[in-house]
């Protein structure tokens, strides 16, 4: 059983992801099993090209950037599985036992993140009740959002990135990501506020 599997391979997916990864140096991540799905067949980001987003060499191509960031979680934190080419089809269970069933595999889960894109095609069964229209796109556009609150859905389940209702913009994408993998070390860190620095200082 996974404590955490994320859903997306996307900015706020593996934002997530190397949050995560980088905290599991601390006592109450050291025994977390994180996994990440990485499937993202079609999203805003794989045709993207950056020359306005922090910290991103102008002129990166979103498709690279994508495959760096995997390669990146993997040899920075090689401890949180990417599980690859499987596309989540539904959910089941509750809080502390979600069973997700791909197109290949069953997976038990903990906690879920869902970090898949806002378009209308979204059908992962189980979610569905969840699925409003998007606060902050055009209505022409017809995107969804999964109704939330602070990232939270319900017991066990967090939404991260435009699926969350935020608009598309990388930035706030991975910060979204990064956002819940705080809330989820806050809540192995007993409710005590928890986050994850790497320093210069000794």
């Amino acid at each position: 059983m996974f404590d955490v599997l994320i859903i997306g391979g996307g900015a706020s997916g593996v934002s997530c992801a190397l949050i995560l990864g980088s905290a599991q140096v601390k006592p109450y991540a050291a025994d977390k099993k994180i996994a990440l799905l990485t499937h993202q067949k079609a999203s805003a980001l794989q045709d993207a090209v950056f020359y306005n987003a922090y910290g991103i060499t102008p002129g990166k191509l979103g498709k690279d950037l994508m495959e760096e960031s995997l390669q990146h979680l993997a040899q920075q934190y090689p401890q949180v599985q990417q599980i690859d080419k499987e596309k989540v089809m539904r959910i089941e269970g509750n809080a502390g036992n979600f069973n997700v069933t791909t197109n290949k595999n069953t997976y038990t889960a903990k906690t879920i993140v869902v970090a898949v894109g806002s378009a209308p095609t979204f059908s992962i069964e189980g979610l569905m009740q969840y699925v409003a229209p998007h606060p902050k796109a055009l209505p022409e556009k017809n995107r969804i959002q999964l109704t939330n609150t602070d990232h939270k859905v319900d017991e066990g389940i967090y939404v991260a990135g435009t699926l969350a209702g935020w608009r598309s913009q990388v930035a706030v994408a991975a910060g979204s990501g990064a956002a819940v993998a705080t809330d989820i070390l806050t809540e192995w860190n007993g409710g005590i506020p928890a986050q994850y620095h790497d320093s210069t200082r000794s």
